[in-house]
């Protein structure tokens, strides 16, 4: 068999199993902190389940290297048939991701749209609505929106939620991260000297303009359930923010590539002597 074929399926079978049993794993609770910091976490809380699949992979690419191509021996249907519902899940984020690209996003109020080259549109009868620092705030909140990029986050955010398909405790943190996403979104526009009462005007005003499924865009409203709790906040003085700690995702993703690169090596010098009982285990053998 050729070994990239073999190592493909392994990762399917292996990755896609780890993805399930860390996406499985009830949402700890995440403390409170500033907005972005929160942000931040939840995004963090979010990809975590991936991450044993990236080792896994990890250590699976370092067993190809020390494997000759195309691989001796042959491979039983079993782990083919274990891999199914693993491709069923990635199959359908994919074609998710795909339609989210294409689907018509119905009517936007005021959003920021766009994965690459993102921009700001706005329904022409929203000034009409809205009293200019009204308006101004959803300008505001916009423009935060588009300096971090946003839609594109929200993409992938979706797509990573998608792979962890069918647990609900992945949709839930996908809604956590979104209700923070807003939340910090708030703050920044509010830092520059936007008045919470008029950033709520906004949100509120924009309701009736709302319609359709807002796709990959980042709209003013967010996700509706997470209004009453919004409106309350922006209707709160502004929280003070505390010095950010940019050091602990720094640490965080160098921790991961040192992972990744000791599971490469450790794969190299011991993965034949896991890889060799699961192909015997499928009815397969490897010599």
């Amino acid at each position: 068999m050729e070994r990239e074929s073999l190592l493909v399926t392994l990762i399917l079978l292996l990755g896609g199993l780890a993805i399930q049993l860390f996406a499985a794993w009830p949402n700890h609770r995440i403390g409170l902190s500033a907005s972005r910091q929160l942000e931040r976490r939840h995004w963090f809380a979010l990809w975590f389940p991936t991450a044993p699949a990236l080792i896994v992979a990890a250590w699976l690419c370092g067993w190809a290297l020390s494997q000759p191509d195309p691989v001796p021996g042959h491979v039983g249907r079993l782990i083919f048939i274990a891999c199914v519902p693993f491709v069923v899940v990635l199959v359908r984020a994919l074609a998710r991701a795909a339609c989210s690209l294409w689907r018509s996003p119905g009517r936007y109020a005021i959003a920021t749209v766009g994965l690459l080259k993102p921009r700001i549109v706005i329904a022409p009868e929203l000034p009409k609505v809205l009293d200019e620092r009204a308006l101004q705030a959803a300008f505001a909140h916009e423009r935060a929106h588009l300096e971090h990029r946003d839609p594109l986050r929200i993409w992938l955010a979706q797509f990573v939620t998608d792979l962890q398909w069918p647990w609900g405790s992945a949709q839930r943190r996908f809604r956590c991260w979104l209700a923070a996403l807003e939340h910090a979104r708030d703050d920044e526009a509010r830092a520059a000297g936007i008045e919470g009462v008029d950033l709520a005007a906004a949100v509120l005003g924009s309701l009736r303009f709302q319609l359709g499924n807002a796709g990959t865009g980042a709209t003013l409203t967010g996700e509706t359930p997470a209004l009453p709790a919004r409106i309350a906040r922006l209707l709160q003085p502004l929280p003070e923010t505390p010095p950010s700690r940019e050091a602990r995702g720094i640490v965080v993703i160098g921790s991961l590539f040192v992972a990744l690169l000791l599971a490469v090596e450790s794969g190299v010098a011991w993965g034949e002597r896991l890889i060799a009982p699961l192909i015997a285990i499928s009815g397969g053998n490897l010599p």
